[in-house]
């Protein structure tokens, strides 16, 4: 991995804050630089768990990637900056239940305490956020992890003055492998999210641009606006809005 390449990729320097600090910036520079994206899902393209096939795609072709992809090179980079950090395995809460169990990869990081990094979750928390239940507030919200009864934690955001689960998850350490069979399943099966249509979407200064097959939502500023577009429009979108050529 050429690591001068990555933080170009992402508009980072050479670290001049503290700990802390700097991966504060990493991570949010990652969510507004490299868009959360499923193109290769929707065209068949498989997806495998490489780091080296990840950083081919996200650095050298600037591309995007969904969660394995997105949080397993930046693991990857965290480490090699010297952080001490691994990947988890989370499971997502849907409307009416839950989605595959650890289908989801984010990452702990431990500096004084650990902290929760995720660069591969869409509109989510951009900063690091740790396991004490301490609030955290960023132009997309305000979020908070408190551990159940069953010794799991669970990501929340306040929604209209109520908490809600984003997904929960065991702070122990997975490695890529582990997650064979969620990124199989997330690739393939049709109650898999990334298989009906294309999804793009990139974090901005002051909210959000997300495309959802031929819809597209503008956040900014806690104000949403949408509109639909043509699929021979499409393309032209992503190339302009999220810098990928297909």
């Amino acid at each position: 991995m050429d690591m001068q390449a990555y933080l170009k990729r992402i508009s980072v320097n050479e670290q001049s804050e503290t700990a802390l600090d700097f991966l504060t910036k990493l991570q949010r520079h990652h969510m507004e630089s490299i868009p959360f994206e499923n193109l290769d899902v929707t065209r068949k393209v498989e997806i495998k768990l490489n780091v080296s096939s990840f950083y081919h795609k996200i650095i050298e072709k600037q591309r995007g990637g969904f969660c394995y992809e997105l949080n397993g090179l930046f693991q990857q980079l965290l480490t090699n900056l010297g952080f001490q950090s691994h990947l988890i395995s989370c499971t997502v809460k849907k409307q009416n239940g839950w989605a595959k169990s650890n289908s989801h990869a984010a990452i702990i990081v431990t500096l004084d305490k650990p902290y929760l990094v995720d660069v591969g979750f869409g509109d989510s928390v951009r900063q690091p956020l740790p396991l004490s239940g301490n609030e955290r507030t960023d132009v997309s919200g305000t979020y908070r992890i408190l551990k159940n009864e069953d010794g799991l934690f669970d990501l929340q955001k306040l929604d209209h003055g109520e908490w809600k689960i984003l997904y929960r998850f065991s702070d122990e350490m997975r490695q890529l492998e582990d997650f064979s069979e969620g990124c199989l399943y997330n690739q393939t099966s049709p109650d898999s999210t990334f298989t009906h249509g294309d999804i793009v979407t990139i974090a901005t200064e002051f909210g959000r641009i997300t495309l959802s097959d031929l819809t597209v939502t503008v956040t900014k500023n806690g104000e949403k606006e949408k509109w639909d577009i043509t699929e021979g429009e499409k393309i032209k979108f992503i190339e302009k809005h999220f810098q990928i050529k297909l």
